[in-house]
């Protein structure tokens, strides 16, 4: 009869029966990589594809590897690349924004259109049009990133007063407080001098198809940096998750963490707000959508969230453009009617006040 396994042998084997269970998730994780670069890939496809003039994906295909000066190819290459490579930085800035801000605060209902840091950074840039009749991108770009960086604290002292941290809830309502503020506000101003103001009111819909390719290079700096920065912090968020006092003796530096975080958030949302005027939610659902393949590991969830929500902001661009041909609707209300639901559904859910 073979001898009976003693005490200090079970432990082993159960670590050993869990190994393959980490495996199977890397192994799930990296096909939910590969599953979401071929949907990127198809969806920028369309993206080239479809509008006012529509060309047949096989069409678009064949002229952006074969630039022959046809009609076609002058559309694809003027026009809708541009505007798709667009859709892929801003979605990816909006995407890591709310999966940085969420760990930051433990919220998971925290996103940078629900927290006013939208809000925040388009209200800066209306008073910076007004005073200093700014008009163009490389102009306000500044404004853009102090006043998302100034919305980002003001959300978190607010929700947080007399408190050590803030309740998700209070988070969600004093963000939405702050929005409702801040856009009331730039309305009113728009309202008094409707000729300064003229382009701000496109501007805040949400749209990627009224900037120029030299706009984009102009804030695409800005967004790699923070995109970089999300990158270097995501370790240290897997600590932040456990609370500052637990990273703290792990050895975080939780002070160093959130103020490279802010800055991070600052400048991802502060870029792509300033390019398109903001489009809200995709920060919400995406980090929640992917966490379900990733689990908590930051790291993954800050690299599916870069990926994935270039996806959805790119097919609420397509999706936009065809309903209403040969107009558009900007992909900003698009994700505004996907997202207000998803918020509600997320408010309700017992256990969403945790990550």
């Amino acid at each position: 009869m073979p001898p009976t396994p003693t005490r200090q042998q079970q432990p082993a084997r159960a670590v050993r029966a869990d190994a393959p269970s980490g495996s199977v998730l890397y192994r799930r994780r990296a096909a939910g990589l590969l599953v979401i670069l071929a949907a990127l890939a198809i969806v920028a496809l369309f993206s080239v594809s479809f509008g006012a003039n529509p060309l047949s994906p096989a069409e678009a295909w064949r002229v952006l590897w074969e630039r022959d000066g046809s009609e076609a190819s002058d559309i694809v290459w003027t026009v809708r690349l541009p505007r798709t490579l667009l859709g892929v930085l801003v979605g990816a800035a909006f995407g890591v924004a709310g999966a940085l801000i969420q760990a930051l605060t433990r919220n998971p209902l925290a996103d940078t259109g629900v927290l006013g840091i939208n809000s925040g950074a388009g209200f800066v840039i209306t008073v910076g049009v007004g005073i200093f009749s700014l008009s163009s991108i490389q102009g306000y770009i500044w404004f853009a990133f102090l006043g998302a960086a100034a919305a980002t604290v003001l959300v978190y002292l607010i929700g947080s007063a007399g408190r050590a941290s803030a309740a998700p809830e209070t988070l969600v309502l004093a963000g939405v407080a702050l929005s409702a503020v801040l856009d009331g506000v730039s309305t009113f101003l728009m309202l008094i001098d409707e000729e300064t103001f003229r382009a701000l009111r496109a501007w805040g819909l949400g749209s990627i198809a009224r900037t120029g390719a030299d706009e984009t290079l102009a804030v695409l700096p800005f967004i790699a940096l923070g995109l970089v920065l999300a990158i270097l912090l995501s370790g240290s968020l897997n600590s932040i998750a456990l609370g500052d006092d637990l990273a703290a003796s792990l050895g975080t530096r939780v002070v160093r963490v959130r103020v490279l975080g802010i800055t991070a958030v600052a400048l991802l949302a502060g870029g792509a707000t300033a390019l398109t005027g903001g489009i809200v939610f995709v920060g919400l659902m995406v980090p929640h959508v992917v966490r379900w393949f990733t689990g908590p590991d930051q790291r993954w969830i800050i690299l599916y969230s870069a990926l994935a929500s270039p996806v959805l902001v790119l097919a609420a661009d397509v999706l936009g453009r065809v309903i209403v041909r040969p107009g558009e609707i900007e992909a900003g209300i698009i994700t505004a009617v996907i997202g207000a639901p998803v918020l509600i559904v997320l408010v309700r859910r017992r256990n969403a006040s945790g990550l």
